[in-house]
């Protein structure tokens, strides 16, 4: 109820806002950089927008492909040539906001982002309390598949180990990858983040592994990793005798074909009575500061109505990305896609993917490693704690000096 009512604010907030925009107008130019495959339907979106509302019906929306990895990287090269709107992923926040290149979001704005997207979209859309861009998208990361005639509770990761070890079939997970194995730690309440600078250098790191939490993470994945039935991988062009999954949206295809009738998704499970995270991936519209403060409203006006729910459904119809605002995701087209429908409960146990140096990969690669090779198997907590010591240790030492 309270949701409801902070959202009936917030819209009455926006409409006294259009009014005063409405009495300025903007009949100059907008450039907005989309990825190409959603350059044609943003432009019909765009004009959408400007029969709505007359005020704008003069402004010229120049739409061009400039796509979420390069967004973040031409903005920062040059911030006054770059677009005034434009499309990125939530890694490049950081990097954005310390290069000046976005505005912060208007607080009548903010509230509606908050009222009406999933936990993990509003939080990748923020540094500390300040809301930096609209959320645009929900659809990277890891969940659970499964087999609904073989693991009966898929909310718990030592019954589905239970239910897979007595059906014989395989579960799979991929402890030796930075990516995945985030989801033990995280989920155990660890952190694990790097700040950088304005030209993307990491001038800081926030890590908590080598503590209690992170003793219980590593604990989880030496037990999962001795089970009968774990086979370390991630990919289902490579899966046999599947029981579970622990995959992304990419491969619900090749899932389905392989499970047929009995095919399943869901978050990902409890473990040792904690939630298993994760890391989130989303894509977000951001909006340049500006000098002209009329452009500046028009810019904020279509970026939430390029973000609104209404907008995202139809982008999931057009070119199938996983919308991050909640009615969206509630429609009969999203709901009838299994994965999505997982993908979206998850994300809200997951941090943000930032940027990382790539030394950690290969660091979590080799803790991974070595615990498929059954090192750790007979240590002691305070040995398994050392471990880790040296882990965040090293991990530190790729801050730029």
């Amino acid at each position: 109820m309270k949701k409801i009512l902070s959202l009936v604010l917030a819209l009455a907030m926006v409409l006294s806002l259009c009014s005063f925009a409405a009495a300025e107008g903007y009949d100059g130019e907008i450039k907005i950089w989309v990825a190409e495959a959603t350059v044609e339907f943003t432009k019909a979106q765009v004009e959408i927008f400007k029969a709505n509302n007359p005020e704008y019906a003069g402004m010229t929306v120049v739409v061009e492909p400039v796509g979420e990895g390069d967004a973040a990287t031409k903005m920062i090269t040059d911030v006054e040539a770059g677009a005034d709107i434009f499309g990125f992923a939530q890694d490049q926040l950081g990097r954005l906001v310390a290069a000046g290149a976005l505005e912060v979001v208007l607080d009548e704005n903010a509230v509606i982002v908050e009222a009406t997207n999933d936990g993990g979209a509003v939080a990748a859309v923020k540094m500390g309390d300040t809301m930096y861009a609209y959320p645009m998208t929900s659809d990277n990361g890891y969940f659970l598949y499964y087999d609904k005639t073989v693991v009966t509770d898929p909310s718990n990761l030592e019954a589905i180990i239970a239910d897979c070890e007595a059906a014989g079939k395989n579960f799979y997970f991929e402890i030796n990858s930075g990516w995945y194995q985030t989801a033990f730690f995280f989920g155990a309440g660890c952190t694990l983040t790097y700040s950088t600078d304005d030209n993307g250098n990491i001038v800081a790191m926030d890590c908590n592994y080598a503590s209690e939490n992170g003793v219980q993470a590593l604990k989880a994945m030496i037990k999962l990793a001795q089970s009968p039935v774990f086979v370390n991988g991630s990919s289902a062009s490579n899966a046999t005798n599947l029981g579970a999954i622990v995959d992304g949206t990419w491969d619900a295809n090749a899932i389905q074909g392989i499970l047929g009738e009995n095919y399943a998704a869901v978050k990902l499970p409890t473990v040792d009575g904690f939630q298993l995270g994760g890391f989130g991936g989303f894509k977000m519209l951001g909006v340049k500061p500006q000098t002209d403060e009329a452009k500046l409203a028009a810019c904020d006006a279509l970026a939430l109505f390029l973000t609104s729910g209404e907008v995202q459904a139809a982008r999931f119809d057009a070119v199938g990305w996983g919308p991050s605002n909640l009615e969206a995701q509630a429609s009969e087209a999203v709901q009838a896609d299994v994965a999505l429908s997982a993908l979206g409960a998850q994300l809200n146990f997951c941090v943000p993917q930032g940027q990382y140096p790539g030394e950690y990969w290969s660091l979590a690669t080799a803790l991974g490693d070595d615990i498929l090779a059954d090192k750790y198997d007979a240590y002691t907590d305070e040995q398994l704690m050392e471990v880790l010591v040296t882990f965040q240790t090293t991990a530190g030492t790729y801050i730029a000096q």
